[in-house]
């Protein structure tokens, strides 16, 4: 069985490369991620037959050099240290939406926006009708509140 792995390595770099990506989801911070592609590079490697001590020395140089060239890049242009950074349902304020469901003086509707449907209610309380444009200006929990546009 030593010998099966001794000479299927490849394998075992494409699972500690697949193992780091999956970490990464949970971290998020692009640092795990350049041990997966530390991984890839060594099963390249060891699938062409290069030896173990080469296979560890091309893990440790590619996982260096990402840290140094990919982790900067996708920080700067994935993690933008905007100070005002929306993110999930805080994201909809502002965005544009077409009432799916009219919405009912006082009372509630459903809106439509990029697909997804939320229970809304009318900023001035005023009913609206199905098919109007509106325009999300607060929301409460999972509720939003548009108004006409």
């Amino acid at each position: 069985m030593i010998d099966y792995f001794a000479q299927h390595l490849w394998q075992l770099w494409a699972v500690v490369s697949v193992l780091c990506l999956i970490l990464e989801l949970t971290a998020g911070d692009f640092f795990i991620i350049c041990f997966s592609i530390g991984a890839v590079f060594a099963a390249v490697f060891a699938a062409f037959g290069a030896g173990f001590y080469v296979q560890l020395g091309v893990f440790a140089l590619f996982t260096v050099l990402s840290l140094f060239l990919v982790r900067p890049f996708a920080l700067r242009y994935l993690h933008r240290k905007d100070e005002n950074r929306v993110s999930n349902a805080d994201a909809l304020i502002g965005r544009r939406g077409r009432v799916v469901e009219a919405i009912e003086a006082g009372g509630f509707g459903r809106v439509q926006i990029d697909g997804d449907v939320w229970k809304a209610v009318a900023q001035d309380d005023e009913a609206v009708p199905a098919g109007t444009n509106v325009r999300v200006v607060d929301r409460e929990s999972i509720i939003i509140t548009v108004e006409k546009i």
